[in-house]
């Protein structure tokens, strides 16, 4: 842990008091929602460390949920904070650097809504700019050149409901809601509260930058793969550079708010499809495909009932499962031959993109005999 250079503040001082910051001004859902922004708070105060600008997604289902009065506060503690709200896209593009600003975006979901227009530019930047080396092109009729635009930076999305998954998938994500009964919270007053929070963001930038080539070279153990890990690095790394109950709270908030991420109505239908057809295997060895087409439908919260004009068919089903190298065949079963699809053909999709659940992974006595395939997709 490094003292703060003029107060003497330690990481961990500076971390819990931009924890107590946030939980002053906004109720958050939960207390590894408030550890992951006030990480991702002080991650933007490093950017030049980092490989991967993750993304923060405060989103909410409704109004008068908090997301704008948590904007305020990480608006007053971020590194340099560059509100987009009526900017012009070339306006935004020339203030990233090498050294970035922290973009802010609020109402975001009026950029990527099916209305939205214009903003074409802007969300390249924000899809783009999750990592370093993915300059936007742009050419220059003054002088006969392509230029490279930087795109690398760290930015907090603000609106109702969920975002692009080119954003999510990027991101961490805070789930607002609206406070209960019993939940106060004092109220921000921007020329009151502002400055003691700028205050506070220098102090966290003195500390973090006096670190800047650890930080960079720093490879910590990450409870998450791929882009996940990417999207996280940057905070773990803070949190093990800070020291005391920091490197578990952070690993603690990874895991909760990537595993409470698994909304099935953002899933693509060829994943929600893998989980539902785990669901209605349930323990049987194999199925024919009318019952495993009738268990799907059975499901009402499942969009199979009313997926195209009549329903998931045997058809669309099998081109979706094409996908994952699972195929129908003619099966034997107890009571005759018919198409039919077996659960041991399932196993390796189902361990590769699925969440692990309790259904066992090897097959009970085999009640059923698979023929030789005569057609594909039945």
């Amino acid at each position: 842990m490094n003292p703060e250079p003029e107060t003497g503040r330690t990481g961990v001082a500076l971390l819990d008091a931009l924890v107590a910051a946030l939980t002053r001004y906004v109720v958050l859902p939960s207390p590894a929602a408030a550890d992951a922004v006030a990480l991702w708070i002080a991650a933007t105060h490093a950017q030049p460390a980092w490989a991967h600008a993750p993304r923060l997604v405060i989103r909410a289902p409704e109004k008068r949920c908090g997301k704008s009065r948590l904007l305020d506060v990480i608006e007053a503690t971020c590194h340099e904070p560059f509100i987009t709200v009526n900017s012009s896209s070339a306006a935004v593009y020339r203030s990233i650097t090498q050294d970035p600003p922290t973009m802010l975006v609020d109402e975001a979901d009026t950029i990527f809504g099916p209305k939205a227009e214009g903003n074409e530019d802007l969300r390249g930047l924000l899809n783009a700019g999750h990592q370093r080396n993915r300059p936007a092109k742009r050419y220059d009729a003054n002088t006969g050149r392509v230029e490279s635009i930087p795109t690398f930076a760290m930015a907090a999305l603000a609106g109702i409901g969920a975002m692009p998954d080119t954003i999510e998938d990027r991101a961490v994500i805070i789930r607002m809601r609206r406070r209960g009964p019993g939940e106060t919270v004092a109220p921000f007053r921007h020329k009151r509260d502002r400055e003691p929070l700028r205050r506070l963001a220098r102090e966290v930038t003195r500390w973090l930058r006096a670190d800047l080539p650890a930080l960079e070279t720093a490879e910590p153990v990450m409870p998450v793969e791929d882009r996940a890990a990417d999207t996280w690095e940057p905070l773990v790394i803070v949190a093990d550079h800070t020291g005391g109950p920091w490197p578990e709270r952070a690993r603690h908030a990874v895991t909760a708010l990537t595993t409470e991420g698994g909304d099935p109505d953002q899933m693509s239908p060829r994943l929600r499809l893998l989980g539902d057809c785990r669901a209605a295997f349930g323990h049987d060895n194999a199925l024919p495909t009318a019952t495993l087409l009738e268990r799907l439908k059975a499901d009402p919260e499942a969009p199979w009932a009313s997926y195209g004009h009549t329903g998931l068919t045997a058809m669309r089903l099998g081109a979706l499962l094409r996908e994952y190298d699972i195929r129908s065949g003619n099966v034997r079963f107890p009571g005759g031959q018919a198409k039919g699809y077996l659960r041991a053909d399932f196993l390796d999709a189902w361990g590769r993109y699925c969440t692990p659940d309790d259904t066992p992974d090897k097959l009970t006595p085999a009640t059923v005999t698979p023929l030789p395939l005569t057609s594909e997709g039945g």
